[in-house]
């Protein structure tokens, strides 16, 4: 295939576009609109979404049903998705996002097209799956290694997972960062907030995000300035009444929910003295990049995937007497914060463009409708019986 040819690119596993809800489809839109300018036919397969549009930015959308349950909507709706694409004519190449969605490779492969698989970060090590959710979640990874002609891996710590665990090559592409220059103070300002005196926390209420433990740390804390909590728990009631608890009585402690005004939330991040940013499973996080991207300090939980992604500039925690201790130290030290903030800035500006993570898509799918697959290597694959640990960044990237 020519290097100017257009293609034919579906993306499929994601609740699709316009994208109003997490990683993946945030990646499917800001991705998709650019290969429709580079001139390919992108076709985005959707569900949920309350705009019933054949098209959006450019891309081709499908409107498929899913089941209403935690456990099989995306697998239902990837199935209906596969389906549908495997009785039409086979496009260049297809990305599916999500391990879990997996066992629908073989389906996608029939006709001989060239699938990646856009792995995520360790699903798996979520609280909110119960031992068969966990089970199969790494029964999925170690099929997808299998069955994908390519895969994707958004940090360099997941790379290195697949690497160790199962001896495969991956893709290393990450997300884009929006860069949030001006930004009205209307918003903050309604929620009767002052521009750059509040603390912020942007977060699913799961364990392995640490909202307890930022909640619990800040409490102990003499912080001056009040710490404003956005964020819920569609699977997590306990988990809820902890961090209720652990705030109850404390008047600096705001509980806002969730927050679904993106204009608002963007001048929430870009208005904040400091980012909380207590993510510990995945990879290159997009809560974290869109803190970045804001110019706002990162006060983080203490994992390979975050240091990585912040280059080291910020604060970092690992419990709560950590952050009572990282927040004293921001809010004594002023020109740390600006410091900070622009250095983050400027790492989100220079290393995570939307348009370099558009290009290196639009470069493999050239390659996958050229042929190209790790299937013949990659499919007798298994899973090491020693697990991965890295013990720093510096591993996960060697």
């Amino acid at each position: 295939m020519r290097s100017g040819d257009a293609l034919t690119i579906a993306m499929v596993g994601t609740r699709g576009v316009p994208a109003a809800y997490g990683g993946f489809e945030t990646a499917v839109e800001e991705v998709g609109r650019r290969l429709v300018e580079r001139g390919h036919r992108v076709v985005v397969y959707t569900r949920g979404s309350a705009l019933r549009e054949k098209e959006y930015l450019g891309m081709q959308v499908v409107h498929l049903p899913a089941v209403p349950v935690k456990q099989v909507e995306t697998l239902s709706h990837t199935g209906l998705s596969a389906l549908h694409l495997a009785l039409r004519r086979k496009p260049d190449a297809t990305f599916v996002f999500n391990a879990a969605n997996s066992p629908f490779l073989p389906l996608l492969r029939l006709r001989g097209a060239r699938v990646a698989l856009h792995m995520d970060g360790l699903e798996w090590r979520r609280s909110k799956w119960g031992a068969r959710g966990k089970a199969y979640y790494r029964w999925a990874e170690q099929f997808g290694v299998r069955t994908a002609d390519a895969l994707i891996a958004d940090a360099p710590g997941i790379a290195d997972y697949y690497r160790h665990q199962f001896g495969v090559p991956t893709e290393l592409i990450r997300y884009g960062a929006p860069i949030l220059d001006t930004l009205p103070e209307r918003g903050v300002a309604e929620l009767d907030l002052i521009p750059h005196g509040y603390h912020l926390v942007v977060a699913r209420f799961e364990p392995e995000n640490h909202v307890l433990e930022i909640v619990e740390g800040y409490r102990r804390s003499a912080a001056k300035l009040p710490l404003v909590v956005v964020g819920s728990a569609p699977y997590s009631a306990e988990y809820t009444r902890a961090i209720d608890a652990a705030a109850d009585g404390d008047d600096r402690i705001r509980l806002v929910g969730g927050v679904y005004d993106q204009e608002l939330l963007d001048a929430l991040y870009a208005h904040a003295a400091s980012y909380l940013h207590g993510h510990s499973v995945g990879g290159t996080n997009p809560s974290l990049l869109r803190a970045m991207g804001a110019g706002t300090a990162v006060i983080a939980y203490d994992v390979p995937f975050n240091r990585e992604v912040l280059d080291d500039r910020g604060w970092f925690f690992t419990d709560a007497d950590d952050v009572a201790a990282q927040l004293a130290e921001a809010e004594a030290d002023a020109e740390a914060l600006v410091e900070i903030g622009a250095g983050v800035r400027e790492r989100a500006r220079e290393q995570f463009r939307w348009d370099d993570v558009a290009a290196a898509y639009e470069a493999l799918a050239r390659r996958l409708a050229d042929g190209a697959t790790i299937h013949g290597s990659a499919r007798r694959a298994r899973r090491r019986t020693d697990e991965w640990e890295p013990d720093d960044v510096r591993a996960s990237l060697s």
